[in-house]
């Protein structure tokens, strides 16, 4: 597994990281603590020491369920966690609404306030049994928060070695210059995937110019690159792809179609699909990591190994012409 630096900071992380939204269960039609727990463990055991969380993950379930994982490991893993999104105190009126898995509407709020940050930060250290985080995120802008207030309180954590570096998620190079005018930013958390390449716009040229790491999630579109979703699949309510237009059947069908294209340059490297497509975006320019779900052993190492082999320059403008003939329904 490769390591690269994360931006201007003295992180470095795997090329392949492991996001564990899926094993905390909300959103994902629930979670097998054991099987999230071997999965973890593997992932480690082929050098994916980049660990990914958040307390919106499960309502802290995935923070805790890692910070079991890694008892006795610690010092070889980089643990990434998150804040300002808040299900327990409205302080904030920008909120959305979903239902928890057992079926009951949830409001999850935007909430960035300083006095929030700090408390959540010493929520998620208690909850991962750390003494500090490797890479604290703001996990999604709050419209109601001054940008520079949010920071003041990402300043006094690092000042007082609670964090190591600061990184935003979800956030565009317009809200990235305005962080990054009281705290150095380390990274940028986007979506992007063969399916979803917007931020190489404007994302990804700001990142470069500026020495910002791009730690990216959804390599995989929430499963639809690995050739496994077929279009007769039915997702659960409390499954958040139920509602998503990306996932029409359609769509999954074209996609699908898109694969079977592909799939021949996936074999010539004796990878799957998934593989590929992870492969793919670890080489894009700006890219320092890919963050991919694993809910087992089976599905870590799978994407582990990932990153053992190399696209040729044919390959990848082969892969791209495909995708230049893709059209989604939007």
């Amino acid at each position: 597994m490769h390591h690269r630096k994360l931006g201007a900071s003295d992180l470095e992380v795997s090329v392949v990281a492991l996001g564990t939204w899926a094993i905390g269960g909300f959103m994902w039609g629930g979670t097998d603590e054991k099987s999230a727990m071997e999965a973890i463990h593997r992932s480690i055991d082929l050098g994916v020491t980049t660990i990914d969380t958040a307390p919106a993950y499960g309502f802290g379930l995935s923070e805790e369920i890692v910070g079991k994982a890694i008892k006795g490991v610690r010092d070889k893993v980089q643990i990434l966690t998150k804040f300002g999104l808040s299900w327990d105190d409205p302080g904030s009126r920008d909120y959305w609404e979903i239902k928890d898995p057992d079926g009951r509407p949830v409001r999850i709020y935007h909430d960035a306030r300083k006095g929030k940050v700090i408390r959540e930060c010493e929520d998620s250290l208690r909850c991962l049994g750390v003494d500090h985080i490797d890479l604290y995120q703001q996990h999604w802008p709050d419209d109601d928060t001054p940008i520079d207030e949010t920071m003041q309180a990402v300043e006094k954590l690092l000042k007082d070695g609670k964090i190591r570096a600061a990184g935003v998620s979800n956030f565009d190079a317009q809200l990235m210059s305005q962080a990054r005018l009281r705290v150095k930013i380390a990274s940028c958390q986007p979506p992007y995937s063969m399916l979803q390449r917007d931020i190489e716009e404007d994302v990804v040229p700001y990142c470069m110019d500026n020495g910002i790491g791009l730690i990216v999630y959804s390599p995989l579109q929430r499963g639809l690159l690995t050739g496994k979703v077929t279009p007769d699949r039915d997702f659960p309510e409390t499954d958040h792809r139920s509602g998503l237009r990306m996932f029409s059947r359609e769509n999954r069908r074209r996609i699908l179609d898109f694969l079977e294209r592909i799939r021949p340059i996936a074999q010539g490297h004796n990878a799957t699909l998934a593989q590929l497509a992870i492969n793919w975006t670890i080489r894009r320019p700006g890219i320092t990591s890919a963050l991919v779900g694993a809910r087992n052993a089976s599905q870590a190492e799978e994407n582990a190994r990932a990153a053992d082999f190399e696209l040729t320059r044919e390959e990848i403008v082969e892969i791209d012409t495909e995708l230049g003939r893709l059209v989604l329904e939007t």
